[in-house]
């Protein structure tokens, strides 16, 4: 029997679309063998079996690629009648990291290959009484809402007592379904946090480091609290709304409670609880939830490289969710060039390489590609946008892990999707250089760093640029190194040659010995002389003299995470005369990090992007690879 042969998409009767909880429920009769239970839902999900959770969480997905869970239950039936509950979350609005489409959610419970529960109208459901469906308050654009929860409306619904359900309704979408590519994240104990600071108005409290996971706490008497989080404090207070943000939820207290969100997952070292009426919290914290791996072995480094690499190595361990997230406090996002940076760490931090889930991010990120080419800025995505270089990075990305883990299937399969990016591009060849895109929708970011950031989502001037030459060049090289791997004829020789010499003549400075920008933007910066370097664009003797320039620190620098272009650069120039200079300013740079235990977005810190800079960030961890590579 295949997937769901005898299953319907279901959902609530109920004309809210956005922010909507909902609550399914059946009887199952077991007979006390081994039984699975397969889901998908749009949105998330929380399984109970008799009352006690089994599963949450839905991998991200689209309607042409939609994940199911196959989840063992067997452990938490027994011979007889069993309560069977589901809460579904519907998010109903497009952000960086979920594209909206119908609610619905459809499942099976089958026992030893015997199906004992199909989704379809005999099913009963209702908006949830205790999650306030609507509630809309958005975290951030990235990350969509938070919650409000009110535990005096609770019943023991997932025991079959609650009241007010109906026959479930089915809803006709038409899917794709797809297996969960790698496994369900785990779970810890919980950690509680202490009470640092206490007003009349809150109580500030302290993880002691920061952590990723599921908020816990213990409540009693009657009225709303309001719990903030976040990654510091300022002015001994934790920044609930940083710029355009909010990051809060509302927990209503009922008599002595406890209670566990399993869907929305928080990132925070500092939690802040205001209160109301007799209102009180009794302890709060995390529940880590994390995705299992071993790391390898780092005791060839020590002093204060040891505690970097730990540092390191540790955000990349929390940067991992159901896929590699950007920075999970204000974003949860899968990026295509911040995951290469933290795939290709993550190839060198852990035991076997972690191959299966770079696989599996590569594969997601490649379903997000639209009809224009280009892949969305991130994945899954409703945005309209893409960041047209961060395409370039996936194909360099995917050559990388075909030849670290000697996989090419991944390429055979999305030969087309990397083959459709590089039209997108030569397409828009002029005088045998590529252009910018330059209509709204498109955001030609190279880098944090000044001229380099791009013009967000609005219409750009046309032109080209060192950069993007570059990047196309490396996206070709890749390409034609992938199709090499297959057996399988590379059709754009030539292309790359050509696109350096026209760039060579466009934008290197013979005056200086060093590349421009571009046409309108005369700057040197590391960037774009570096990433010349890795092109090819210039002579052996000529990258010699740009990586004096990139060494002694005379050009506009980097940040953080493009670094790796500066450091690769200075490797292939001279690895052993630049070593030095690479791990000086590796230590400069993170030392300051120590202290929070994690490595950040920049090295302006938590004062960045108008007081929301991250500090624990992904795409920062890539000492973990250059203290690998300079062994």
């Amino acid at each position: 029997m295949s997937v769901f042969e005898k299953s319907k998409f279901i959902w609530i009767n109920d004309t809210e679309s956005v922010d909507t909880y909902a609550e399914f429920y059946a009887k199952i009769q077991i007979a006390g063998k081994p039984a699975i239970c397969n889901i998908s839902v749009d949105g998330d999900y929380s399984l109970f079996i008799n009352g006690t959770l089994v599963a949450s969480n839905q991998y991200g997905d689209y309607e042409h690629y939609k994940v199911y869970d196959t989840i063992d239950i067997s452990n938490f039936i027994h011979t007889g009648a069993n309560d069977f509950a589901l809460l579904c979350w519907h998010f109903g609005e497009d952000t960086s990291r979920y594209k909206t489409f119908d609610a619905g959610v459809i499942f099976e419970v089958i026992e030893d290959g015997r199906l004992v529960l199909a989704s379809d109208e005999s099913i009963v459901a209702r908006k949830s009484r205790a999650y306030v469906s609507g509630f809309k308050r958005r975290i951030s654009p990235q990350l969509g809402f938070s919650f409000k929860y009110d535990s005096s409306s609770e019943d023991a619904w997932t025991l079959g007592c609650g009241e007010g359900f109906e026959s479930a309704i089915c809803v006709d979408k038409k899917c794709t379904f797809f297996p969960r590519p790698i496994k369900k994240l785990s779970l810890g104990e919980p950690v509680w946090a202490r009470a640092i600071l206490k007003t009349e108005k809150s109580t500030v409290y302290d993880l002691g480091r920061e952590y990723v996971g599921l908020i816990t706490l213990e409540a009693q008497g009657e009225g709303v609290a309001n719990i903030s989080y976040g990654e510091c404090l300022e002015n001994n207070s934790v920044k609930r709304t940083p710029d355009w943000h909010d990051f809060s939820l509302d927990y209503v207290c009922s008599g002595e409670k406890s209670y566990t969100n399993y869907m929305l997952r928080l990132a925070c070292r500092y939690l802040e609880i205001s209160t109301q009426d007799s209102a009180k919290i009794k302890r709060v914290g995390i529940i880590p939830q994390y995705f299992e791996t071993k790391r390898r072995d780092f005791s060839f480094l020590s002093g204060i490289d040891a505690q970097i690499y730990e540092i390191c190595a540790r955000t990349l361990e929390l940067c991992m969710m159901e896929h590699y997230v950007d920075c999970p406090w204000r974003e949860q996002c899968l990026y295509a060039f911040d995951s290469r940076n933290q795939m290709l760490c993550g190839y060198y931090a852990f035991e076997g390489g972690n191959f299966e889930y770079a696989r599996a991010c590569l594969r997601l990120l490649s379903e997000s590609q639209r009809p224009d080419g280009l892949l969305a800025i991130c994945s899954p995505c409703g945005v309209n946008l893409a960041i047209p270089s961060f395409s370039l990075h996936f194909i360099n990305s995917l050559c990388e892990y075909s030849e670290y883990s000697g996989d090419i299937s991944l390429f055979e399969e999305k030969k087309e999707c990397v083959r459709a990016i590089l039209d997108a591009f030569l397409s828009k060849m002029q005088d045998g250089l590529p252009r910018r895109y330059t209509d709204e929708g498109f955001w030609n970011f190279y880098d944090w760093s000044p001229c380099l950031s791009g013009d967000f989502g609005r219409a750009q001037p046309n032109g080209t640029d060192t950069i993007l030459c570059s990047l196309i060049i490396l996206a070709l090289d890749s390409y034609e190194r992938l199709c090499a791997l297959a057996g399988l004829p590379f059709e754009l020789d030539g292309v790359a040659d050509t696109i350096r010499a026209n760039a060579k003549r466009a934008f290197f400075d013979t005056e200086s010995s060093l590349f421009s920008v571009s046409d309108e933007v005369k700057d040197k910066v590391e960037l774009a002389n570096a990433l010349a370097i890795l092109a090819g664009i210039c002579t052996d003797d000529e990258a010699r003299v740009i990586c004096d320039s990139l060494s002694n620190d005379a050009l506009t620098p980097c940040s953080l995470s493009m670094k790796c272009f500066k450091y690769d650069a200075l490797i292939k120039c001279d690895k052993e005369k630049y070593k030095g200079a690479i791990l000086g300013e590796i230590r400069k740079a993170y030392e300051k990090m120590i202290e929070t235990g994690t490595v950040w977005e920049t090295e302006v810190g938590a004062s960045d992007f108008g007081n929301a800079g991250s500090l624990c960030h992904g795409w920062s961890s890539i000492p973990i690879y250059y203290y690998n590579a300079l062994k």
